[in-house]
């Protein structure tokens, strides 16, 4: 299926050719690319147009943006998803526990993808698979999926610029203080493929959270973060002395939880093509609130 998104342009940009209008509106060079090469890929009021071509005093630009990428090498399964919102462009999800989001080749058939695989084949419809970040597997919470080259292109740039938000929830152990900055630098441990650890010569990563309850020797947190880097919420909080209980790597205390007390509970963005502001809520899972059952939001 193609999309078709259309384009107007203020008087500033009378003049500007077709493919520097584009580009200011983010628009990449490999689907620019795909444009040239697609039959009315590019027509302004229903009259095809070349990149050169320069924008007149008025009309409105017409993207037909075909899909060309395929992703059948992954195998379809019934994996039910939480679909929290979707339009031509994107999906959000409310990802669980347990379930990776990128196939792998320990993991070929229980994650996010395959279950995509599975929806777009019984809407009789082309699938890439196009995920914007990952959550870890025992992460749980909101992720974002592209529909088309063109969304992934520009949610991949929000992405960057830190114009997509996400805020988590952490159960640590202990009392955390009512609220905090930790600002330490994160490396790969020495001898592991998985592990990190702060380090002097590690990457800069900045953590901000404030303390939203305490119960039983556990804290409620919610966190956001500066810089993304691997198991950062989770590093950081064993490195200050909270860890966060039923992490493998970093706190192997398995008493009342099974995975990472961790989750993606809010998420802030702007719809790629419209630039409509959108705001997304997954409440607290169970096995979460389960630390903290009289605390609402």
């Amino acid at each position: 299926m193609n999309r078709i998104v259309t384009y107007e342009w203020t008087t500033e940009n009378v003049g500007t050719t077709v493919e520097r209008f584009l580009r200011r509106q983010g628009v990449s060079h490999r689907v620019l690319v795909d444009l040239k090469n697609t039959e009315n890929g590019l027509c302004i009021d229903g009259v095809p147009v070349r990149t050169i071509d320069c924008l007149p005093e008025h009309g409105v630009l017409r993207l037909c943006l075909p899909e060309t990428d395929r992703s059948d090498t992954i195998p379809q399964a019934d994996i039910p998803l939480e679909i929290v919102y979707e339009d031509e462009d994107l999906f959000v999800l409310n990802k669980p526990a347990g379930i990776a989001v990128h196939p792998s080749p320990h993991n070929r058939e229980n994650t996010i993808a395959n279950g995509l695989a599975a929806l777009y084949a019984k809407r009789e419809q082309p699938f890439v698979f196009r995920a914007i970040g990952r959550l870890d597997k025992n992460t749980s919470g909101l992720i974002v999926l592209a529909k088309n080259a063109l969304s992934a292109g520009l949610l991949t740039q929000q992405a960057s610029q830190k114009l997509m938000r996400h805020t988590y929830l952490a159960v640590c152990k202990g009392e955390l203080p009512a609220s905090g900055t930790i600002d330490a630098p994160i490396a790969r441990a020495e001898g592991s493929a998985i592990r990190r650890m702060v380090h002097p010569d590690g990457d800069r990563a900045v953590t901000h959270y404030e303390r939203l309850c305490t119960q039983n020797g556990y804290s409620l947190a919610r966190v956001w973060l500066e810089t993304g880097r691997t198991h950062q919420i989770r590093v950081h909080f064993s490195h200050i002395g909270y860890p966060l209980p039923g992490d493998f790597v970093y706190c192997h205390d398995f008493s009342r939880i099974d995975r990472h007390a961790l989750h993606a509970h809010t998420l802030t963005l702007c719809q790629p093509i419209t630039g409509e502001a959108l705001f997304f809520t997954a409440p607290l899972p169970p096995d979460m609130q389960a630390f903290f059952p009289n605390y609402t939001f």
